[in-house]
Formats: structure tokens, sequence, C-alpha cells
């Protein structure tokens, strides 16, 4: 598991720097609350990935992969490349008559999906334009997730960790010849949205092709097995709805405040870093693992899989939590303050990045408690704390944004509703028997959350002594004639201390071992 997350989530790694690439160039070019070209394109980048999230690497997904890793296990590679075929023609048609629904109706789903902008008639208007060019990624991205659950039941992680990267490239080559035009930047990189969306599927079928995966191209049937994965995505699909109905309160708020939901997209670029490389490269890993052991009824398995992403998990996602919580605006200002984005867009956008990074560890273990549901064809206890924990976000981001929160009120509220999913999911576990961690991994967690606090203490203090880390920086720049900002090579050499302090008292507190080191060299040679 922990070689298939490495090649997963050193490809994420790939697609995060490009993704950091294309972010600081759209940033500059949109800015934030300058102008309406920025909220309208975030408004129609989110908008196709919030249905993504539900149905295709979501609710989908969850029963899919299963179904799949499961047939492929008993009864061989024939039947199961046929449950994926008549899967993949089911999740084409309906994504597609999703997508036309919304072309057509797009103007009445702005007024409810961003209410704030009916008070900017132009940002209201791009908005509706620039979210019906982007709406069609949807089926491209509901085919490219099916195909890349194929490709991971049968080991193969290389191109489901690197076709992300493409949706970057290729919206960066659209953007930066836009430079300097807010408005044509922004429809720019909504065409670039779609021409990516195809390039991921047809790689993504090119690579299960070649794989060996005999998946072709038919009429939607509803088969027995079509059914049985279609009835155990409806509650996942009810409880990834609830934490989109999460995503659609905080647009929602968020409309009301010029700049107010590209801070939000920025903040949440940053903390989805740690997410996407650790939750979801781990999540995706163990639920082919642990479905292979719950068919074959291996207790054993199952634990040593769950313990192993528990650890794991955490010792990638704590010191990442506490970076963002001791240095947000150090973070936001180093990464974007330039072009459009302005200081009040780098000061609010930090505000809300702290809070979202105390939910950091929470949106990762949902990722690593879930499967174990999953894995046992339970997606509905998933779904109920899923909608406890909208409920819960619900009033927390109104009631924080009314007492003059603003943004950062929003994210806090996000961040608490990730912690209430995860103590229920893993209360049930525990009561149910299903996993209750080893005192080993319970030992393990203790220490790394000891070396995470020990980087966090340091990055805190390095950012408050910032003017006089730059300073010397700045002056040997300018000696050896180097256009580099001192702030971002400041931010680096902040960023490598702390990484180290990590690194030294994770070996200190016994968190990491030299043996356990060498073990895993030796057993990737």
């Amino acid at each position: 598991m922990m070689r298939s997350s490495a090649i997963f989530s050193g490809l994420t790694l790939v697609s995060r720097f490009a993704g950091f690439a294309r972010d600081v160039v759209i940033s500059a070019a949109l800015g934030a609350s300058a102008g309406p070209a920025a909220d309208a394109y975030n408004t129609a980048l989110n908008f196709p990935n919030l249905f993504r999230r539900i149905f295709a690497e979501g609710a989908f997904a969850a029963a899919f992969v299963p179904a799949y890793a499961k047939t492929l296990e008993t009864e061989g590679e024939a039947v199961a490349d046929k449950v994926a075929t008549d899967a993949l023609a089911a999740v084409a048609f309906a994504t597609v008559i999703l997508t036309v629904v919304a072309q057509l109706t797009m103007p009445w789903l702005m007024t409810v999906i961003n209410v704030g902008f009916l008070d900017d008639p132009a940002r209201f208007k791009l908005a509706v334009i620039l979210t019906q060019i982007t709406m069609p990624y949807l089926p491209c991205m509901a085919i490219a997730a099916l195909l890349s659950g194929v490709l991971n039941a049968r080991g193969r992680f290389i191109v489901s960790g690197a076709y992300p990267i493409l949706l970057n490239l290729i919206m960066l080559a659209a953007v930066i010849p836009a430079q300097g035009d807010q408005i044509g930047a922004a429809y720019a990189a909504s065409w670039a949205v779609l021409a990516a969306g195809i390039s991921q599927a047809g790689v993504c079928w090119w690579a299960a092709r070649k794989a060996g995966a005999d998946i072709r191209l038919s009429l939607p049937r509803l088969t027995p097995p079509v059914k049985a994965i279609i009835i155990t995505a409806v509650p996942a699909a009810i409880g990834n709805s609830a934490t989109q109905i999460n995503v659609f309160i905080s647009g929602n708020l968020s409309s009301f405040i010029a700049g107010g939901r590209t801070w939000l997209a920025t903040a949440d670029r940053l903390y989805q870093l740690p997410l996407g490389l650790v939750g979801v490269a781990i999540g995706i890993a163990l639920l082919p693992r642990l479905s292979r052991a719950v068919a074959s009824q291996d207790l054993g398995q199952q634990q040593a899989s769950m313990d192993e992403a528990l650890t794991l998990s955490m010792a990638l996602t704590l010191p990442a939590a506490a970076a963002l919580m001791a240095m947000p605006y150090f973070l936001i200002d180093a990464l974007f303050t330039r072009g459009a984005f302005l200081q009040v867009d780098a000061i609010n956008t930090a505000h809300a990045l702290f809070q979202f990074g105390w939910g950091v560890p929470a949106f990762v273990l949902i990722r690593i408690l879930a499967p174990a549901f999953f894995a046992r064809g339970d997606t509905r206890t998933p779904m109920k704390y899923a909608l406890v924990s909208v409920v819960v976000n619900a009033v927390l981001a109104i009631g924080l944004f009314q007492l003059g929160w603003g943004i950062a009120g929003i994210a806090a509220a996000v961040s608490g509703a990730a912690w209430a999913n995860v103590l229920l999911l893993g209360g049930t576990l525990w009561r149910r028997g299903l996993y209750r961690p080893s005192a080993q991994a319970l030992s393990r967690l203790v220490r790394i959350g000891l070396a995470a606090a020990g980087l966090a203490v340091v990055v805190a203090m390095a950012t408050s002594a910032r003017p006089m880390i730059e300073a010397p920086v700045a002056q040997g720049l300018s000696a050896l004639n180097l256009s580099v900002g001192a702030k971002e090579v400041a931010l680096l050499l902040v960023t490598a201390v702390g990484g180290l302090t990590y690194l030294a008292l994770a070996f200190l507190t016994r968190a990491v071992t030299v043996a356990e080191v060498r073990g895993l060299l030796r057993r990737s040679r």
C-alpha cells in the first residue's frame, strides 16, 4: 500500500506543482476583488466539479471499485470487464443528460448557486457563460474516473495519478498568452477546462486498454451488476451531495463579498494539497486492498491495512496542517500576491487558510475511515453521517458569518463539520468492532503529533521574524543580480527548515525509525 500510495502521491505532487503554477498565473491575471472575472471563473470551475465529486469520483467510484475488484478476484477479468463496460455506458449517459439540462437552465441555476451575484449583472452574466463552457467537463471526468478505478483495481496507479497533470498544463498554455486581459483570460481558462477533460478521458481509455481491460463502448443497459452498483451508489451519492451542500452554502455566503469566492478557492488550493497527496492517494490504494481482504475474510490484513493507512496518512498530514496554521499569511503573500491579486486579497485568504488548517487532518481521516464501510458494501452509514455534517456546517457557517467572521467563519464551519463526520465514522467502526487502532498505531500517532508541534513552533517563530529573514535574502539576491523575489526565497528557506525539523523530531521520538526506512528501501528495490 505504501508503494502504491507513493506512486500516486508522487505523480499527484507533480500535478500539484503544475497546478500551483497554473494558480499563480491565473491569480495574477484575474485577481480576486478587483473585477468580476475571478469570481465568475471560479464559479465556472467549481460547478461541474461539484457534480463530479458527487457522482463520478464520489458515489459511483465508492460503489464501482469494490464491485469491480471483487468480481476481478472471484470471477476473472472477462466478467469484471463486462461489468465495467456496462457501468461506463450508464455513467456516461447519466452525466451527459445532466450536462444538457444544466446548460439549458444555467441562468436560473446561477440565481440559486450565487445569490450575491444578482447585485452585479456583469459578474452574473459572465459566470453563466463561463459555466456553460465548462459544464461538458463533467461527462469527460466521469469517464476518466471510472477508467481510473479500473486501473487502480488492477494495481496500476501511474496513469490515474498522472492524468490530472493534463488539466494544469493545458490551462497554463491557454492563460499565459492572455495576461493583461482579465475577461479574455477567464474565457481562455474556461475553454481550456473543456479541452483538458476530453484529453484526460482519452488518456485513461488508452491506459485501461493497454492494461488489458477489454472495455468497449456500448448503449446503456440496466444489467443486474449495474443495478447493484446504482443501488449501492445512491446512499453514497446522497452522502456526497451532503458534502457538496456544504460547498454550496459556502459559495452562496461568499458570493455576497466581492472576491469572497476567489479567497475561498485560493485557500482551498493549499489545504487540498495534503488532501490530494495523502488522503486521496492512500484512500485509493486502501479501498481495493481492503475490499479483497473483506472478500477473503482476512481479519489480520484488514487490521494491518487500516493501521498502516492511519499512521502513514497522519505522518504526512499533521506537519502540513501545522504549517498551514502557523504561517498562513506568509504562505499566501509569498505565493500569490502579485499582479491583480492584492494585499487585501492575501490577508482575507490567509484568515480562511488558518481555519481550513485545523480541519486538514479531518479531511484526510474521512478518506481513510470511509473505505472501511465501502469495502463492506455499506454506503448508508457514511451517507447518514455526511448529512449530519451538513447540518453542523450550515449552522456554523451561517452563524459565524452573521457574527462578522466573514470568509474565515465559512472555512471554520467546513473544518468543524469535517471533524464531526470523523468522530461519527470512527466511533461507529470502534463500536461495531470493525476497526480499533492498535496500541502500536496509537503510540505512533502521539509521537507524530509531537514532531508536528515542534515544526509549528519553528515556522511560527520564523514567520514572526520574517523581515529579518527577508532583508539578508534580498541583499544576497541583489548582489547576485537575480530577479527572484526575496519573499519567495525566504518562504522556501523557512519551509525547508520546518521540514527538516519535523524529520529530525520524527526520528528522535521514534515516530519513524531508521530500520523502517531501510526496510522500505529494500522492499522498493
